[in-house]
């Protein structure tokens, strides 16, 4: 308690978040998680990290090399995979640094004897796809694109909520009714309609799913703002603040909008998970990103057609369920640590 009485809210808040040791711990792994993804070359590549070649060092993961660097036929980049010129490449005392998965998200397995999808092996920890590719590869690559997709989906979806919701609520009137009808009539438009619609106008992109889903992700965050706006903006320091001169702007971002982010903060794990989920759900139905690019909802997809082929379904299951449950947690843990009528 007497931490309690000597903090901040900001401090009081986060002991509060502290103590919910569900959705502290689940911080925590998801954080170590995603940053282990960002290094993603570094964890799973075909390419070796370093080679020590003839007294001179090499780095084929950040610079592309010939084969005939080293010793090789041909002057096409060395394909590393090949075990003639690995054997080049560890002669004479030379020696090369392998990530611990020694496949690419693209790199097939030409090696295996077994049909495609194969199932795990010693080479292949949690199997291959349809197409010879490393499932392990592909969930570390695919999570770390789902995981940035959703960022980037809920910063641009949460700032437009923000400044929709907060000029609604603090002008009222005329504008909040013209808004208000402005986002019934959007919101009622077809949004899978419209996606299938420019999926086969476009060629489809991160960027394409971005900018389609930032069109309408923002619009349940603006209510709340607005909701929050509405109740602040006849309080007193309000009052105080307009007769002492101050601006609309200065008033609503530097007085009011600090005050109504209880909200937009406790939201935003939900909001990731929903992110990832629909990135998913796209890449599923074929509507999201280019077939070539590391997906989840692309290994569930492959699952589905290759019900023999468990380890497809089995571990991306298990890596989309993980992340979703960790962020629902933070997020449990989060409005809990928010709400001050806890102590």
């Amino acid at each position: 308690m007497q931490e309690y009485t000597h903090a901040s809210p900001g401090q009081r808040a986060w002991l509060r978040f502290k103590s919910n040791k569900r959705g502290y711990y689940s911080l925590w792994i998801f954080s170590i998680l995603f940053i282990l993804s960002l290094f993603a070359e570094i964890l799973s590549n075909d390419k070796p990290l370093i080679v020590q070649y003839k007294n001179a060092y090499y780095f084929p993961v950040v610079v592309s090399y010939p084969e005939t660097l080293f010793g090789g036929d041909f002057d096409t980049e060395a394909d590393y995979q090949d075990e003639y010129i690995r054997q080049l490449i560890t002669t004479d005392g030379n020696w090369a640094i392998y990530p611990l998965n020694t496949f690419n998200y693209s790199s097939i397995n030409y090696v295996s004897e077994l049909p495609n999808p194969a199932p795990p092996s010693e080479f292949n920890v949690l199997g291959t796809d349809d197409r010879g590719r490393d499932v392990l590869a592909r969930l570390i690559y695919g999570f770390r694109l789902s995981v940035l997709f959703a960022f980037a989906l809920t910063i641009i979806g949460t700032f437009i909520g923000i400044l929709a919701g907060s000029i609604q609520g603090y002008f009222g009137g005329r504008t909040d009714l013209l808004l208000q009808r402005f986002i019934e009539v959007w919101g009622s438009m077809p949004e899978l309609y419209l996606l299938i619609i420019f999926a086969s106008i476009f060629q489809p992109s991160v960027t394409l799913l971005i900018i389609l889903l930032s069109l309408f992700g923002w619009m349940g965050l603006s209510d709340y703002v607005r909701a929050e706006f509405l109740r602040g903006r006849n309080l007193d320091y309000v009052k105080a603040a307009r007769a002492l001169g101050l601006n609309n702007r200065a008033i609503m971002f530097r007085h009011l909008l600090p005050n109504s982010m209880t909200p937009v903060i406790t939201f935003l794990p939900f909001r990731i998970s929903g992110s990832i989920l629909a990135l998913t759900s796209l890449d599923f139905l074929g509507l999201g990103v280019p077939p070539s690019t590391p997906s989840l909802g692309e290994l569930l997809s492959q699952g589905k057609e290759n019900i023999e082929a468990w380890w497809l379904s089995l571990s991306t299951f298990i890596v989309l369920v993980g992340t979703l449950m960790l962020l629902i947690f933070i997020g449990e843990a989060l409005r809990e640590a928010l709400d001050t009528r806890k102590s």
